[in-house]
């Protein structure tokens, strides 16, 4: 993990195509502006694993499935 201190309007850059902006710091907040191309999926950290833990619950469920009495697929 890298530790950075930065200020009001410095930036990080993450490889060629991200740069972290950080736009103001008040008390313990900072705000902070991500440039990323579209195909980057930016998420904050607690959705980011409540999509995880979706997905985790969704494919438990497929586990479940019965599929004793299914009908063969027709090609």
């Amino acid at each position: 993990m890298l530790v950075l201190t930065r200020k009001p309007r410095q930036q990080i850059m993450i490889g060629d195509n991200i740069v972290i902006n950080v736009v103001e710091v008040q008390g313990e907040n900072v705000r902070i502006a991500i440039e990323a191309p579209r195909e980057i999926k930016i998420y904050r950290g607690e959705i980011y694993r409540a999509i995880q833990e979706e997905n985790r619950r969704a494919a438990q469920q497929i586990g479940k499935l019965d599929l004793s009495n299914a009908l063969p697929l027709n090609n």
